[in-house]
């Protein structure tokens, strides 16, 4: 599916920054960002993801802060001032 196709299903980008505890050092957090297009407020492409990270990753998750933002929205659209023309 297409970038565009999946905007226009409801999907939209997402950055999700996972705080993880570091396996040989679990009072010591790293931190670790993640982007895929999914479809808020469920995401259930990050769902995957996470169950994915439980159980075959060993640094254990400590936190998961979300970001969401349509890629194409009504403000975003404006007239332009001018034309302009490349040889």
């Amino acid at each position: 599916m297409s970038e565009l196709e999946r905007t226009m299903l409801g999907y939209r980008l997402m950055t999700a920054e996972i705080l993880y505890r570091m396996p040989d050092h679990p009072e010591l957090l790293q931190s670790f960002l993640w982007q895929e297009f999914d479809l808020a407020p469920r995401f259930p492409v990050l769902n995957r993801f996470l169950h994915f990270w439980e159980k075959n990753i060993e640094g254990r998750l400590h936190t998961v802060r979300v970001a969401a933002r349509g890629l194409i929205e009504p403000t975003e659209l404006k007239m332009a001032g001018g034309e302009f023309t490349l040889n």
